[in-house]
């Protein structure tokens, strides 16, 4: 076997998929039966751990590796343990964020096959979370950018350190006692890339912790029996630390300089710090013009209000950018007033939706002088999109962000490739917005995952289900008989949900679907309910036809789910919700290769796959009208595939979800 690829699995669940799958792609590509992938577990407390167990249950070549490790900083003990289990000829380690890029592997082979150096060092680069790449940094110490050579690894004793800054030791040591022997190679080929990630590392994460490296220097020293080319190293190494600030804090680089016994370089670096602190001054200056235009639209009145005391018993609520009570907040707030009825909720609205609001339920109108008070005095946040202004969260506040779907399209930093469809969105204020989250809640692993990796920021993951889906467990049938009945729905009828989302490269409502046609096609037995997406509002050309109903207006998409024997969707985040129906869903997508080209999905509603796909499938309505006349959307097998879908996606929720996150938001205790 030529390779065993190592990867620790440790707080990297938003990115670990997608280092798994170019390594096996590119794996298998290159040299089918010729590598191994060996996946450590390390104390991750997440979801990553799973995510490895899943490749490795449809590739044998991926191991996943039980080894124990815990602590701070497993990765190395974590690294040990893979390189201990490994068959291949050569040892990569790669971590959960860094990516084997196409051709790598052809190239490697290719490399390797002209000599066998106990060291090849690969060319690297570094990509950033807005998608910036730039060259990687060949000075700098790093286990992912070098092959080692599994029996030279294992002749000279080489392994990593405990604690951070574990690759200094083995990783120098390997290339200088390669070079020694000649046995050092270069492969001038990017092979692999790091995707720098904007918090929740050990190299985003300023303090002292970062003195560490000093020690690190000093390990390799002694173990190289004090070789002199360790003193470049360690200076190129350790004023590397010392620049990045998210390592060394401002206030700490006295005491760096001092511990590094660098004092003869303090004259440059305060030198480069001065021209740092004239940049800095220039910047606050530009920016002082925009907080002062800021200031002014919060009013003076909401300056005066920050300085008042929290509220512990006041909560503020919005949804859908402040469309009314709805969603997910407005099933977190019925059940707050059962379980913290010393809670007072008030809701965000804007003055265009007041026509929304149910007697009784207390609010207050975006951008009034109401409003900014209690945004300022407000212990408690809730929201499924966000709230208006720019309004400045304060130290003691609590941010619970609820969102409002499952992702099937691209979100977050994912739309980055997809510009010409999120023309004039705003990726800082996107970020900015989840640096104010403390709690973000997700209904399954899948939603975990890809909020891990789209809304980098160090907010809590709160996998708890989505509240708004607890109706679904609760709801009788005495209710939804009443919901039928206020839609003048007949007995014995079979109701269909007809519910397509919007399209990014489209402008207004463009059907895909002649409801009447549909329902005139399908007889008295069947109602098609038909609601439009809430960008849209009513389509244009209402349906009014007996067997037709137009509700898109409704106030609830829940009880219209409840209402109906089944959905029919094309790209709605609702199927993975109905899901917890266990109703037929059949997807229908007339456009779906223009959807994903234009914004890029994360499942492959069509692939048939257990799973992926909901259920039955049509793409032109005639499809969809003979799979409903022939029951094809009721079958053993679309139900088996409705199965599978509900395991993933609906695996938190079963009724108790607004009650789990009443409990932790409002600190209540357990159940």
């Amino acid at each position: 076997m030529l390779l065993s690829v190592v990867m620790p699995v440790h707080r990297v669940q938003g990115h670990l998929r997608a280092a798994l799958e170019s390594v096996t792609e590119e794996a298998s590509a290159a040299c089918p039966a010729d590598w191994e992938l060996i996946a450590v577990e390390a104390g991750a407390p997440d979801g990553g751990p799973a995510i490895a167990r899943e490749f490795a249950e449809r590739d044998p070549r991926v191991r996943v590796l039980r080894a124990g490790c815990s602590g701070e900083h497993p990765e190395g003990a974590a690294r040990n343990a893979g390189a201990a289990e490994a068959r291949g000829d050569y040892l990569l380690f790669l971590d959960g964020d860094d990516l084997l890029l196409p051709g790598a592997l052809a190239a490697v082979a290719e490399r390797l096959a002209a000599d066998r150096p106990d060291v090849l060092r690969l060319g690297h680069d570094l990509v950033d979370w807005w998608g910036a790449t730039r060259p990687g940094d060949g000075t700098l110490p790093a286990a992912r950018n070098q092959l080692f050579r599994r029996a030279f690894w294992a002749a000279h004793g080489l392994g990593f350190t405990e604690g951070p800054y574990d690759d200094v030791v083995p990783v120098h040591r390997a290339a200088l006692l390669a070079a020694d022997t000649a046995t050092l190679a270069v492969l001038d080929r990017v092979c692999v890339r790091h995707r720098l990630r904007r918090t929740g590392t050990f190299a985003t994460t300023p303090g002292r912790a970062h003195f560490a490296v000093i020690d690190a220097y000093a390990r390799l020293t002694a173990a190289t029996g004090g070789d002199p080319r360790v003193a470049a190293l360690r200076t190129a190494h350790l004023e590397a630390v010392l620049e990045d600030p998210g390592r060394i804090a401002p206030g700490d680089r006295r005491a760096f300089f001092r511990a590094a016994a660098l004092p003869g370089r303090y004259v440059s670096h305060r030198t480069r710090e001065t021209v740092r602190a004239q940049r800095a001054r220039a910047r606050t200056t530009l920016g002082a013009g925009r907080k002062a235009l800021r200031t002014r639209v919060m009013r003076a009145a909401y300056r005066t209000d920050l300085h008042r005391s929290l509220d512990p018993h006041l909560a503020v609520y919005g949804a859908y950018w402040n469309r009314g009570v709805a969603c997910n907040p407005a099933a977190v707030h019925a059940k707050a007033r059962e379980l913290a009825p010393h809670i007072r909720g008030v809701w965000a609205v804007s003055s265009r939706h007041l026509d929304r609001m149910p007697p009784g339920v207390p609010y207050v109108i975006e951008g009034s002088r109401a409003y900014w008070r209690a945004m300022a005095t407000a212990t408690y946040l809730v929201n499924n999109s966000s709230f208006p202004g720019g309004f400045t969260k304060r130290p003691g506040q609590v941010y619970l962000q609820t969102h409002h779907g499952t992702p099937l399209k691209t979100m977050g930093l994912d739309q980055l490739p997809y510009p010409a469809l999120t023309g004039g969105v705003s990726y800082e204020r996107i970020l900015a917005h989840a640096d104010q989250w403390d709690l973000s809640l997700t209904a399954n692993p899948h939603t975990t995952e890809v909020w891990d990796r789209v809304y980098p920021a160090r907010y809590e993951h709160l996998a708890a289900g989505y509240p708004r889906n607890d109706v679904y467990f609760t709801a009788t049938p005495e209710r939804t008989g009443k919901i039928r009945a206020q839609l003048g729905i007949a007995p014995g009828r079979t109701v269909l949900l007809y519910a397509p989302t919007h399209r990014d490269y489209r402008r207004g409502f463009v059907p895909h679907l002649d409801p009447e046609r549909l329902a005139r096609d399908l007889g008295e037995e069947y109602v098609l309910l038909v609601r439009a997406h809430y960008f849209y509002g009513h389509p244009a050309g209402r349906p009014a036809a007996e067997r037709t109903v137009d509700v898109t207006g409704h106030p609830s998409v829940e009880e219209l789910c409840l209402a109906s024997d089944a959905l029919i969707t094309d790209y709605s985040s609702l199927m993975f919700d109905y899901a917890c129906l266990d109703r037929p869903i059949i997807t229908y997508a007339p456009d779906w290769a223009a959807y994903r080209a234009a914004r890029g999905t994360y499942i492959d509603l069509l692939s048939g796959r257990p799973g992926d796909t909901p259920g039955a499938v049509a793409t032109t309505q005639d499809e969809l009208r003979e799979l409903l006349l022939t029951g094809a959307w009721r079958s053993p097998e679309a139900a088996a595939l409705r199965t599978a879908f509900r395991d993933r996606f609906c695996p938190y929720d079963d009724g108790r979800a607004a009650e789990r996150v009443v409990r932790r938001l409002f600190s209540l205790g357990p159940g």
